[in-house]
C-alpha cells in the first residue's frame, strides 16, 4: 500500500530536456541513499485548482540524497504532466517518501531489461545499478522516433553493445519471443512500457513455460488500445449517472462525484479500486495489468483507475469506504 499519510517538502534544483517530450526534474530534500533501483515517489499536483498526486519514478540518487525524476509531457494528460512542466527552478513540492513495488532482485545469471517510450525510467535505473555490479544484463528500449531516447549516451556508456535502440520511425520492431528464446534458463526478465507492450511480454513469457516469479513489470497506465474518449458510468444503487471526460479516470470522476471508491496504485497494478460490471454498452478498454487476458476478456470487472471505455456507457457495483452522505 501506497503511504500518503506522510508528505515530504523538497524543492525544484534543476532541470533539462531529455527529448522534445520528457523533461528531467533534480529534486533536493530527501537524506542520502533512500532510493533503490525501480522506486518512485508520489508527487502532489493541482489538477483543475484541485489537490492531487502523480507517480514518478525515481531515475537516480546522488550520494549527498538529491534525485531525479523524468516525466513526458501527455497531449492528453489529465493534468499531472502539465503542472510538472509548468514548474520553474526553485518551485517547492512535497512528496512521498520513495516506495518501490518493482523492486530488482540481484543475483541472477542474466538480465533482459525491456522499455517502451517512457517506460525507461525505472528501466534506467536498474540497468544502471547492474552495470555496477557487473552483472550479465541486455537492454531493449523502443521509442516512436530516434529523438524520444531518453538517457541514449548514459545508457551507451554503461552498457555498450548490451543496449539495442527499437525505433517504431525507422521501420524496427522488437522481437520478444526471440530475445525471450535466447535467455539462459534462471534469468530474469523486467519490462515498463505501454499496455499492449506489457501484453506481448506476458503472453510470450507464459508460452515460454519460464517461472512466472521471474518476469517482473509496472506499467504507467497511460494508454490503451483505444484512442481516449468520454463516456457514460452509472452506479445503480446510487441512482448516480455521469460522464467521465477523456481527459478524467473513471476513478476520479466518482470521487470528485461523491462516490470514495478505495485506491491505492493508481496504475492498474493493484486491483484495489476494480469495481464490478452490471451492465455493458460498448468497448471496453483495459489499461490494467491486474486482471488476467482471461478475466479482461469477460469483462466482468475493470480498474477504475485506468481502464475506460471507448465510448458507450457501463453500469457498475462498487465497494467504497462508508459514507454518511451517501447512505
Amino acid at each position: 500500500m501506497h503511504k500518503l499519510a506522510t508528505w515530504l517538502p523538497v524543492r525544484v534544483d534543476a532541470m533539462r530536456d531529455l527529448t522534445p517530450s520528457i523533461r528531467e526534474f533534480k529534486i533536493v530534500g530527501l537524506p542520502p541513499a533512500t532510493c533503490t533501483p525501480g522506486a518512485h515517489v508520489n508527487v502532489r499536483v493541482l489538477i483543475g485548482g484541485a489537490p492531487d498526486h502523480r507517480s514518478y519514478s525515481v531515475t537516480r540518487q546522488l550520494p549527498d540524497g538529491s534525485f531525479f525524476i523524468a516525466v513526458k509531457r501527455a497531449p492528453q494528460s489529465r493534468g499531472g504532466s502539465a503542472y510538472m512542466w509548468a514548474l520553474e527552478v526553485g518551485s517547492l513540492l512535497q512528496i512521498t517518501p520513495p516506495a518501490c513495488d518493482f523492486a530488482l532482485q540481484y543475483g541472477q545469471a542474466h538480465y533482459l531489461l525491456i522499455a517502451g517510450g517512457i517506460g525507461i525510467t525505472p528501466i534506467y535505473s536498474m540497468a544502471l545499478a547492474l552495470a555496477a555490479r557487473g552483472a550479465v544484463v541486455r537492454l531493449l528500449y523502443a521509442a516512436r522516433s530516434a529523438e524520444e531516447f531518453a538517457f541514449r549516451q548514459e545508457l551507451q556508456a554503461a552498457l555498450g553493445s548490451g543496449v539495442e535502440f527499437v525505433c517504431a520511425a525507422a521501420g524496427q520492431r522488437l522481437d520478444i519471443a526471440a530475445e525471450v528464446n535466447a535467455l539462459p534458463a534462471g534469468a530474469g526478465l523486467y519490462v515498463c512500457g505501454p499496455i499492449g507492450l506489457m501484453d506481448a511480454v506476458r503472453e510470450v513469457w507464459a508460452a515460454s513455460r519460464r517461472a512466472p516469479t521471474q518476469l517482473h513489470f509496472e506499467t504507467f497506465g497511460a494508454g490503451g488500445r483505444h484512442a481516449t474518449q468520454a463516456f457514460t458510468v452509472n452506479v445503480p444503487r446510487l441512482g448516480l449517472r455521469l460522464q467521465v471526460p477523456g481527459t478524467q479516470s473513471m476513478l476520479d470522476a466518482l470521487t470528485q462525484a461523491g462516490v470514495p471508491l478505495l485506491s491505492d496504485c493508481r496504475r492498474g497494478e493493484c486491483g484495489l479500486c476494480a469495481v464490478d460490471i452490471l451492465e455493458l454498452h460498448g468497448e471496453l478498454d483495459h489499461r490494467d495489468v491486474f486482471f488476467s487476458a482471461q478475466e479482461q476478456r469477460s469483462a466482468r470487472r475493470m480498474c477504475a483507475c485506468v481502464s475506460r471505455l471507448a465510448g458507450g456507457e457501463v453500469s457498475i457495483e462498487a465497494a467504497w469506504r462508508p459514507d454518511p452522505v451517501l447512505r
